[in-house]
């Protein structure tokens, strides 16, 4: 299957040359992120959505089963989450980190989400780097992988900081209202909680790839996404995500009525999500 005109298009972008924000506009940038946003325009996006790799750091070629029963698990991990130490992967998280710093408005905001394995330590360097953390939202998966050992809970939970570029900054949107409205949806509270209750995506949003096994380990739920943009966007702003995977960002803002621009190394997730892209239309709110 041929890669998408949108893609190709992208792909033959010179990204050593400096790039306006119009040209890159609801695009997919193909290409590694540290060398494609030094050419994008400093103070130019509204918000970020960063996905990096979880570094999850499971045993080489072991075995994932579940308990009490002989199936086994497709691993979650691949070649581009792995890194030979904690060091190496603190300095590509700070490279990246510091990249959208300076692409972002002074009124933009900065999501990030990891696991267990990784937020902790995205969070350190964000704090270093002058970020100032606004919230951390628990996601509750209402139907998270198996517990394939049992021998300790099962991780049905991740986490996203939300944060904007210095502790001075102001204008950064916040819908309240949208925020109560998925707390409401999610426990019949009244007050805009920082837990969303959301499934993983399963059934016909989940990806496959040409060996009909899932195409991404990670994708992410475009319910995740839309209370994202929801909450921290308006129609019309810019929303960069510079690990784009395949592409959930892009369909959520498209969607939305949101501009975008996402950065993706692998030419099969981008191909993907400029399928999904060009099976997209604007909704609106």
């Amino acid at each position: 299957m041929a890669v998408s005109n949108v893609a190709r298009e992208a792909w033959r972008v010179p990204y050593s040359q400096p790039l306006d924000l119009d040209q890159v506009l609801d695009q997919i940038l193909i290409g590694d992120c540290l060398e494609v946003l030094p050419a994008l325009p400093s103070d130019s996006v509204d918000m970020v959505f960063l996905d990096p790799p979880y570094y999850l750091q499971l045993p080489t070629n072991k075995r994932l089963v579940r308990w009490g029963a002989v199936s086994e698990v497709e691993s979650p991990e691949r070649e581009w989450d792995c890194f030979s130490s904690f060091a190496e992967y603190d300095a590509l998280i700070a490279s990246v980190l510091e990249e959208c710093r300076r692409v972002m408005k002074s009124s933009a905001t900065l999501w990030v989400i990891g696991t267990y394995h990784n937020i902790y330590r995205i969070g350190a360097v964000m704090q270093d780097l002058g970020f100032w953390v606004l919230n951390n939202v628990t996601w509750f998966k209402s139907n998270p992988m198996p517990n394939w050992l049992n021998v300790r809970m099962t991780n049905a939970t991740e986490t996203l900081i939300w944060a904007v570029r210095e502790r001075s900054a102001r204008g950064y949107v916040y819908n309240a209202a949208a925020a109560k409205a998925y707390t409401r949806e999610d426990f019949g509270g009244k007050i805009a909680a920082n837990v969303w209750r959301i499934p993983l995506c399963i059934g016909h949003e989940r990806l496959k790839g040409r060996d009909g096994k899932r195409l991404h380990p990670t994708q992410k739920p475009e319910r995740l996404l839309e209370r994202v943009l929801r909450i921290s966007t308006r129609r019309g702003q810019v929303v960069l995500d510079p690990m784009a995977g395949t592409g959930t960002t892009g369909v959520v803002a498209r969607r939305l009525g949101r501009r975008f621009v996402m950065v993706e190394r692998d030419e099969d997730y981008a191909e993907a999500a400029s399928q999904r892209l060009a099976g997209t239309v604007e909704e609106g709110e």
